[in-house]
């Protein structure tokens, strides 16, 4: 059985927020909250398995500090631009 969007939408934004460190749950929950509803289902599965990733990696791959595997290099670059775009000063 195949998951329905809305549903889908709701597990992946909270999974977005409930990550293993603070920085990550601020990060991704507001890039969730502004991006996931336009994205396409092949994006959504992408950023599923971004979610799968260890914290840590991906705070490094979203500070550039370290290079992101390069399946997920275009979300990851998409994250960045959303941060910075809305960073709070």
């Amino acid at each position: 059985m195949t998951e329905p969007r809305d549903i889908r939408l709701k597990r992946l934004a909270m999974r977005s927020m409930r990550r293993g460190i603070k920085e990550m749950d601020v990060i991704l929950s507001g890039y969730a909250a502004a991006r996931l509803p336009g994205m396409s289902d092949p994006a959504l599965d992408t950023y599923d398995g971004l979610l799968s990733e260890n914290d840590h990696d991906l705070y490094a791959w979203v500070c550039g500090t370290a290079t992101p595997p390069a399946p997920l290099a275009d979300l990851i670059a998409d994250i960045r631009d959303w941060i910075s775009v809305n960073q709070r000063t």
